[in-house]
């Protein structure tokens, strides 16, 4: 059974940071690109970041480019996602979601997906 447990969501003041972790069980992880997706309050799916199936290439959406940080641990079938400056806006229920070989920015093209983490930014 194909299993994406993401956790590390919580409630952090803005400016603050959390790690999020998504822990991949049921398949080849390393055979997958990685991505954190979002949806915030009454919006759509929003993609995050994305990590290649080796982890030596990553890319962000302009919003989070240069305060997230994606990453993933092969040997532990785990992806990770660094949040720093976190703010308001960033506020939503965070998805790690599995593509096999190639990565994409199209949420829609993902074959696996966890159950989400909420982040709350607030203060």
């Amino acid at each position: 059974e194909v299993q994406l447990v993401e956790s590390g969501g919580g409630l952090v003041q803005p400016g603050g940071s959390l790690r999020l972790s998504c822990a991949a069980s049921g398949f080849t992880f390393s055979s997958y690109a990685m991505s954190w997706v979002r949806q915030a309050p009454g919006k759509g799916l929003e993609w995050v970041s994305a990590i290649n199936s080796g982890g030596g290439s990553t890319s962000y959406a302009d919003s989070v480019k240069g305060r997230f940080t994606i990453s993933r641990d092969n040997d532990k079938n785990t992806a990770y996602l660094q949040m720093n400056r976190l703010k308001p806006e960033d506020t939503a229920i965070y998805y790690c979601a599995a593509k096999y070989y190639r990565g994409s920015r199209d949420p829609g093209e993902y074959d696996y997906w966890g159950q989400g983490t909420q982040v709350t930014v607030s203060s």
